[in-house]
């Protein structure tokens, strides 16, 4: 693997110009060759895709191919550190923000550990992730679309089960203006019949025309739910094109997604 200090010294300068050459603006969201280090590890090594709005997005690959790296990277996270490229949303570059900033210009991560804050109801964690005057979904509008958490609005938000924290966790990225959902494993540790949930509730999402990125281990429910797949190999993108072409292709399963 190469080190970050090989990478900077060997990278052409002309790299971003290189692939901005394919087309003369961004998308509604574009990734220019990102790369991006854990400290010393080349995760993401020169990551480049486009999405149309509304689009929903399948980014599988094995264990430790770089897809939550690649989250992490466009909501602006710490870590891993963008070293090189690119990152716009709306036509507003991400790349030189903070995750906060990139929060305000619409960026929504919806991480694995799903990050309940204790102490807090349902509608205590919905509301907080509020700015006034409310300009993303409603509580009422949530309610609705999300009748287990109205049933639990008063109850603690820690104390839920799995598929409910997951449900809460979607739900309260949707308070706020958001442009981009980030999911990352939104089915890891749910009973097959919450998967089945979860995914209906994702499906709405989509119908609500809100452009998503899915990482999911469970690439055949990911892929029933998106609209085109991207593979990661060792912080690369090795295939780009629909989410049916992907479930027809056997060969390009077994290769880079073991099943």
């Amino acid at each position: 693997m190469m080190s970050k200090t090989e990478f900077e010294a060997e990278k052409p300068v002309d790299r971003v110009a290189a692939v901005k050459s394919k087309g003369s603006a961004p998308a509604y969201f574009s990734c220019w060759d990102i790369h991006a280090y854990y400290g010393e590890s080349y995760i993401v090594q020169g990551v480049s895709f486009d999405i149309h709005e509304g689009e929903v997005i399948a980014l599988l690959g094995r264990n430790g191919a770089g897809k939550t790296s690649t989250l992490r990277t466009i909501a602006r996270m710490d870590d891993p550190a963008l070293t090189h490229g690119e990152i716009w949303l709306d036509h507003q570059p991400l790349h030189n923000m903070k995750s906060y900033d990139a929060a305000q210009k619409g960026v929504a991560l919806v991480p694995e550990d799903r990050r309940i804050i204790s102490g807090l109801t349902v509608e205590e964690n919905l509301q907080l992730a509020q700015i006034e005057p409310p300009i993303g979904w409603s509580i009422e509008r949530i309610y609705e679309h999300f009748p287990r958490l109205a049933e639990r609005r008063s109850q603690m938000g820690t104390t839920l089960s799995g598929g409910e924290q997951q449900m809460l966790a979607v739900a309260r990225a949707l308070a706020r203006d958001i442009k981009l959902l980030l999911l990352d494993e939104p089915y890891e540790g749910l009973a097959p019949v919450i998967v089945h949930e979860i995914a209906s509730i994702v499906d709405n999402i989509k119908r609500q025309g809100i452009t998503t990125i899915i990482v999911e281990q469970n690439a055949v429910a990911a892929l029933r739910l998106a609209d085109r797949a991207l593979i990661l190999d060792m912080g690369n993108i090795v295939f780009d094109g629909t989410a049916q072409e992907v479930l027809d292709n056997e060969e390009l399963r077994h290769e880079y997604l073991a099943i």
